[in-house]
């Protein structure tokens, strides 16, 4: 029987939207509360999950058009059989209890199932707060024979290209994704025959939404959902819990139970927001979208048609980039950034990075200015806590952090990569030459991992290889600060003792600071404190 999914209410006076991105597919087997679009309102973009589970039929809206409320988005067959309508819950609660309880439809007796199950290999978690990403290739194909933990296909997040394992072993039935597909964390990538047991069971845990979790429900429970789904917490209807995966993820943290709570997002689905308020309250704050918590960025305007001047030519953006405008945008549009110049004498700076070159050159490193400046930021971190900050504006705090990581801005072909040195601070300079020498490396090759890229304090970028005199680098939040560096020249400096004018190197810095933690004071005695600490290396003892 063939249902249909309208576009559900989306927020208070909302009577239509802009569909910014369509989900899924003609013939995509999609669960109950599955995002199935992306929808763009006045004020911001949301997701919007299905109300209906099967096969999809077809889709009845396109990107870049028009939605109203009430319109259909989806037809989608029942797959299954379990019904998701008022008729069939009523033929749930009319059937005998033998029936109603019944597990689902019984193997072949030539299939055991031990040993010829089918599992389905669902997109698992690759790194904190990563929601998809973009299949770079598959490294299996239908008819493979592949073990648990074997790399089944490279998949580019934001920031790295990882290879994803597999949970499951046996034979591959079928490939759901292709190379330059974009896909979602908990999206069935593979489905595998002849899996064990406890792969199956790996793959249905991962997956959170498995259908058969609402056939197990009492019949009670299932016959009630629909009537209880506005104000009842979602495991208290049978079914899923509607969250993404990052907010489950920081409900483990907090130590929220999701089934406890009812969203305030569009059909109950439970957001971040709502979790920390949880946290704090015991209670979901309801009647405003919690998207509205914080200002959304201007929508992008539309672009003329540049054919009608000459030839173009469109190429879609990469994870990379596309993580760059999200990123920036955000930043722009949230901190108040002021930027503070310097310059530093690097004379004698540069004489011994030159003497002790050798030294690094003996373990495979390259003593580097920027390895050294880590070492001096290190050392100013701690003096001038501030710049080690976050600032909490939900609760009115500063998060002092007692470590010291570094992200190094690296560019690369792709676009630009910050892999962060953890514990710069209790590093030799020779140590942090080699560990910047291998990420770098890593980031070119596109090799880091999630956790390369996780856990900065503060960055440095430096461009005094490329050139430049000045440039104000941008905050990327939480962090509070950043320092660019520029390429170091020659310049005449009055000397008062002789009352002469000698050639001095010096070398232009830019601290860009969250003006609503750090003063321009105390932005000014941090960049004076580096500058005398690369002109004299001993502060770095004396003080840092």
């Amino acid at each position: 029987m063939a249902k249909e999914f309208k576009l559900p209410e989306v927020g208070e006076g909302i009577e239509a939207g802009t569909v910014v991105s369509i989900l899924v597919s003609v013939g995509d087997t999609i669960e109950k509360d599955q995002p199935v679009l992306e929808l763009e309102t006045d004020k911001a973009v949301v997701e919007v999950p299905s109300s209906v589970s099967g096969v999809i039929e077809s889709i009845n809206v396109k990107e870049n058009e028009e939605a109203k409320i009430g319109q259909v988005v989806l037809t989608v067959s029942d797959a299954s059989g379990a019904a998701e309508s008022d008729s069939a819950t009523e033929s749930a609660e009319s059937a005998p209890a033998e029936q109603t309880t019944k597990p689902a439809p019984a193997q072949k007796p030539d299939q055991p199932a031990s040993n010829n199950s089918s599992a389905e290999f669902v997109l698992p978690e690759v790194g904190e707060g990563i929601e998809s990403g973009i299949v770079v290739s598959v490294l299996v194909s239908e008819g493979d024979t592949i073990e648990k933990d074997q790399p089944v296909l490279e998949l580019e997040t934001d920031k790295a290209v990882v290879e994803v394992p597999s949970s499951v072993s046996g034979t591959v039935q079928s490939v759901k994704v292709k190379a330059n597909d974009e896909v979602r964390i908990g999206q069935v990538v593979l489905t595998v025959g002849g899996a064990s047991q406890a792969s199956s069971a790996a793959s249905e845990g991962a997956k959170e939404n498995a259908p058969e979790k609402a056939a197990q429900a009492k019949p009670e429970q299932r016959a009630e959902a629909p009537k209880k789904q506005a104000s009842v917490p979602a495991q208290e209807q049978g079914g899923l819990i509607p969250a993404a995966p990052s907010v489950r993820r920081l409900a483990r943290e907090l130590g929220v139970n999701l089934s406890e709570m009812q969203g305030s997002g569009i059909m109950g689905r439970i957001s971040a927001e709502d979790v920390r308020h949880y946290a704090e309250h015991g209670a979901v704050a309801t009647g405003a979208a919690p998207q509205q918590a914080t200002p959304a960025a201007p929508a992008a305007p539309s672009l003329p048609d540049f054919s009608k001047w000459g030839e173009v030519e469109r190429e879609s953006m990469s994870g990379i980039r596309k993580a760059t405008v999200r990123s920036m945008t955000q930043a722009w549009t949230t901190v108040p950034m002021v930027t503070q110049f310097d310059k530093a004498d690097i004379t004698e700076f540069e004489k011994l990075r030159k003497k002790y070159q050798p030294k690094a050159e003996a373990v495979g490193a390259k003593l580097t200015p920027t390895a050294m400046l880590i070492k001096v930021i290190a050392a100013a971190l701690r003096k001038f806590p501030d710049f080690n900050a976050s600032i909490d504006v939900a609760n009115n705090e500063v998060v002092y952090k007692k470590y010291v990581n570094i992200g190094v801005a690296v560019d690369t072909d792709k676009g630009l990569l910050v892999p962060v040195i953890k514990n710069a601070d209790t590093k030799n300079m020779v140590e942090l030459a080699q560990e910047l020498g291998e990420l770098a490396a890593k980031a070119r090759d596109r090799k880091l991992s999630p956790d390369d890229m996780q856990g900065g304090n503060f960055n440095i970028s430096n461009l005094g290889g490329i050139g430049g005199t000045n440039f104000t680098p941008i905050v990327n939040p939480p962090d509070v600060a950043i320092l660019g560096v520029s390429r170091g020249e020659y310049e005449p400096v009055y000397n008062r003792e002789t009352g002469e004018f000698v050639a001095r190197m010096r070398m232009p810095l830019s601290l860009t600071y969250d003006h609503r933690l750090i003063d321009g004071a105390a932005a000014a005695r941090f960049l004076r404190w580096v500058c005398t600490a690369i002109e004299d290396p001993f502060l770095i003892s004396l003080e840092g």
